[in-house]
Formats: structure tokens, C-alpha cells, sequence
């Protein structure tokens, strides 16, 4: 999978969020996602990956081979940033 696809999968499963994907190796198999949503807020990280699992709609099982993901709500986000 492209980072694009996987973007857009994620982008479909929480509509509201910011994600930007990158190949972490180069070698088309290692992504790190990073994700800002509101839907987020109030959720531990455990439940944040599961929602971003769940958005990929199973391409973690045969096409994903490692995806790091760094979930945030916006404000998490904004302070990250500061």
C-alpha cells in the first residue's frame, strides 16, 4: 500500500481527522502514521489505535507490515506543537 491509501483509509474511518502517513524506511512496508482528532478526546491510547485499526479495514492483516501511529487530540496536538 501507498501512504496515500493508507491516509485515505483512516481519513474514511475518522472523517474528522488530520492524518498525514509516512514510509519510515523507504522501503514501501514501515509507515508511521500521525493522527489528530477530535474524536480522540477522553479516549486512552489503547482505544486511539483501535479506532485507527479499525479504519483500515483489515490491511493490517495482508497488506500494512508495520504502521507506528501517534495519536492526538487537537489540543494534545497544539501543545506538542508549542
Amino acid at each position: 500500500m501507498t501512504t496515500d491509501e493508507i491516509a485515505g483509509l483512516i481519513r474514511e474511518g475518522l472523517p474528522e481527522a488530520s492524518v498525514r502517513v509516512v514510509d519510515e524506511v523507504g522501503d514501501g512496508n514501515h509507515f508511521l502514521a500521525v493522527i489528530v482528532a477530535p474524536l480522540f478526546d477522553g479516549k486512552p491510547l489503547v482505544q486511539r489505535h483501535q479506532m485507527v485499526y479499525a479504519s483500515l479495514k483489515g490491511a493490517m492483516a495482508d497488506r500494512i507490515h508495520a504502521l507506528a501511529i501517534k495519536a492526538y487530540t487537537p489540543d494534545e496536538w497544539a501543545r506538542k506543537q508549542a
